[in-house]
């Protein structure tokens, strides 16, 4: 009987061996799901490559030539040129670089705001959660145009604080009301992922509450986050053209999407290629 067994059991196909998948390719499955994040990273990848060939615009940004204003496009200037003779085309390729350093450190700066505000409060919950969520939901109550103009114009107004440049005030802006999204997101994840068994065992086995955190939820929580990221850069670019538009966040002559557009508006009827193409841009 016991020849029988060891026989069958030699004789049994062996199992195949399951291969752990490793945690890039989870999150790169998990963000192709998501649509309008891949929209996103598509759109974000030609603005991305705009800025990174700016440098080969056969015009400098501040080039004036008064003789040449206002030209329609033309095979000199595929963009026509302004009221004061500058590469149209020159100056939407250099403002896409300023819209896309804004856009990802603003994105940067809220994400890292965001995810420690929704890691504290979901692993911890209790008073902790409740203060930093009611804290989140003031933010989100504020008019966002109204207080981006007043902090703007406030910063702007205390050179002590160190934030001189036009483009540095517009990212820390955007950055203090747009990480309310991704802090709510990570503490949805954390609260769904912190009961479970490997979490626990963890736990058991003396593990601190920074390492859970960081090493065991965090990373799980990966994919949630670059999805929000994306869509954050496209709403940060958004919002600094907005912003500059209105006179409040990039000022002339540094050349961004926003303030080409308000430049722009004065010839819209003359020359009305200086808004088609960084409003297309946008």
């Amino acid at each position: 009987m016991s020849e029988l067994t060891i026989n069958d059991a030699l004789a049994a196909p062996a199992r195949p061996v399951t291969r752990a998948v490793p945690l890039r390719v989870l999150i790169w499955r998990r963000f192709l799901r998501h649509r309008l994040a891949v929209v996103a990273m598509v759109v974000l990848g030609l603005v991305i490559g705009s800025a990174v060939l700016a440098p080969l615009s056969r015009y400098e940004p501040t080039e004036q030539n008064p003789t040449n204003a206002l030209q329609p496009p033309s095979a000199a200037h595929w963009f026509g040129t302004d009221d004061l003779g500058r590469d149209v085309f020159s100056r939407t390729l250099y403002g896409g670089r300023i819209s896309l350093t804004v856009g990802l450190s603003a994105t940067l700066l809220s994400l890292l705001i965001g995810v420690i505000v929704g890691m504290v409060a979901g692993y911890f919950g209790g008073f902790a959660d409740n203060l930093l969520m009611r804290i989140t939901d003031g933010f989100l109550t504020l008019p966002t145009l109204f207080v981006l103009i007043l902090i703007s114009t406030m910063l702007r107004e205390v050179p002590a604080l160190g934030l001189t440049s036009s483009v540095m005030i517009v990212i820390f802006v955007i950055a203090v009301l747009s990480w309310m999204w991704p802090a709510r997101i990570v503490r949805g994840e954390f609260l769904r992922l912190k009961h479970r068994d490997f979490v626990l065992a963890a736990d058991n086995i003396g593990a601190g509450h920074g390492r859970i955190m960081s090493r065991h939820i965090l990373p799980n929580t990966v994919s949630l986050i670059i999805v929000q990221g994306t869509l954050l850069v496209a709403y940060a670019i958004i919002t600094e053209s907005g912003l500059s538009y209105l006179g409040f966040g990039v000022q002339p002559p540094t050349p961004s999407w926003g303030n080409l557009l308000a430049t722009a508006q004065t010839y819209a009827l003359r020359a009305p290629w200086l808004m088609i193409f960084p409003g297309l841009m946008i």
